[in-house]
């Protein structure tokens, strides 16, 4: 690749990821504006557990553009805190240089962080003794409420330096309460999610377009014009695989080591795969084809990733390491998929994630193996997943060749197999076909050829005799 292209392809990337920020930030501000609401439209947090041995419990400063001459926007949002507890609450809120006054020498903890869970909290405690008054003698305070059981404080958020403070009634120590706290912004949250996920799809399609470029290799191009096509399967998309009869023992054992340059460039290749795709869907919809660069793209993502895979983890077929190229070359591993002339604007809304779900039941046994259990670390409890068939399989091939010097044939058959059923289902829910993958697991190391109707007898029937009636 020419220098302009490597420094395009980057920055393609680099888009890339900055549309996947935007859309996935979207996409969780459009969420929480739809589903973590209460009645009121109050975004809440998470409940926490909030206790103390101390007279208070106190957030740290809020501060709202008080300096002068910082932008304020008005009236932009309503707050709520919101808190449940079997003791008589005084919850306020008041100016920071207020409450510092009135706290001083008084034994309070300071909120430091609130985390993602309900016992996530940091503090940091302050000396000293029992307040000389109660907090609801207080003058200061901009909003406030006090009672037992649950009780809502609300406050329109205005300029200047704000503290929450949450008290016992009565100014004692020992404070247990849970706490949520809330914002009502109306309607801005699902504005700017909406606005942030199709900035993301505009971006998005610019990587996309930037990608096709860029992975244009006029070199590679005129080698992939030389070879032979592949001859029609009976699948669009076909994959094949010739093993190398001379492989070494033990080299399998550090290929998946050598094609880690090769992991991270494919690593960046996905993230456009994805793009591409997006984009690739939309055109469908609305054209009821898939715009050839992008099908080029994609099928060449799939083609890199094919090779890198039969050489180092998914078959370890030959010794000879896979070209840097999205074209198809001479190599041992192959794949193509047909160009179609059309494909249904339908389909296209429900076969990548509907229609292909009994496939991904299929192949995540195939790759990944379904298999689910927890660990405990740190008292902690964590899923994690298991290993799939192929590389079960591909383990037992590498030990086999390791003593052995040979490749079991049969083993080799049908680890192809399964590849070519994976690559199948990874075409079709990448929008590049209309025939649904089928399920049968057709192995060998080239493709199942469609079977003829056997030629018409040139002689034509037999004629039959006449038949004779009395």
């Amino acid at each position: 690749m020419k220098v302009a292209r490597v420094v395009a392809f980057v920055l393609a990337v680099v888009v890339a990821l900055a549309a996947i920020g935007l859309l996935v930030g979207g996409a969780a501000l459009t969420w929480a504006h739809t589903t973590q609401r209460d009645a009121d439209g109050f975004l809440l947090s998470p409940t926490y557990e909030l206790k103390t041995d101390a007279y208070a419990i106190v957030s740290e400063d809020i501060d709202l553009a008080s300096r002068p001459g910082d932008w304020w926007p008005g009236h932009l949002a309503d707050v709520k805190v919101a808190t449940t507890s079997s003791a008589e609450l005084f919850v306020g809120i008041g100016p920071t240089v207020d409450v510092d006054t009135y706290l001083s020498g008084v034994g309070h903890d300071l909120v430091t962080e609130l985390g993602v869970s309900s016992s996530d909290v940091a503090y940091r405690s302050v000396a000293g003794s029992a307040p000389l008054e109660i907090p609801a003698a207080q003058g200061f305070w901009v909003a406030t409420s006090s009672g037992a059981a649950y009780q809502a404080l609300t406050w329109d958020l205005a300029q200047g330096e704000w503290t929450v403070v949450v008290m016992n009634a009565d100014g004692s120590a020992g404070i247990e309460t849970a706490t949520v706290v809330g914002a009502n912004i109306g309607g801005v949250l699902l504005a700017v999610g909406i606005g942030l996920m199709i900035a993301g799809l505009f971006v998005g399609a610019a990587a996309a377009a930037a990608l096709i470029w860029a992975s244009r290799d006029r070199r590679y191009r005129e080698e992939e014009a030389a070879m032979a096509p592949l001859p029609a399967g009976v699948y669009p998309a076909q994959l094949e695989g010739d093993l190398d009869p001379n492989l070494s023992r033990g080299l399998w054992l550090v290929k998946w080591f050598l094609a880690i340059p090769h992991f991270i460039v494919l690593a960046f290749l996905w993230v456009g795969f994805v793009f591409v795709t997006v984009f690739a869907f939309f055109a469908i919809l609305f054209t009821g084809r898939y715009p050839r660069g992008a099908f080029d793209f994609n099928v060449g993502v799939l083609r890199w990733t094919w090779r890198v895979s039969f050489y180092a983890t998914g078959a370890i077929g030959t010794d000879q390491y896979p070209p840097f190229t999205l074209a198809d070359v001479a190599y041992p591993a192959r794949f193509a998929v047909a160009y179609p002339e059309s494909l249904s604007r339908g389909l296209a809304l429900v076969k990548w994630w509907l229609l292909a779900i009994p496939h991904y039941l299929i192949i995540g046994v195939f790759t990944t193996g379904l298999i689910w259990w927890t660990t405990e670390l740190d008292g902690n409890t964590a899923a994690q997943v298991g290993g799939g068939l192929i590389g079960l399989l591909v383990i037992v091939a590498g030990v086999a060749l390791l003593f052995t010097g040979r490749y079991p044939q049969g083993l080799y058959d049908l680890i192809l197999g399964l590849n070519r059923w994976v690559y199948r289902v990874t075409a079709y829910a990448g929008l590049m076909t209309d025939e649904y993958p089928p399920f049968r697991l057709d192995t060998g190391g080239s493709e199942p050829q469609p079977v003829m109707p056997p030629p018409p007898d040139p002689k034509g029937a037999p004629e039959r005799e006449p038949i004779l009636t009395g």
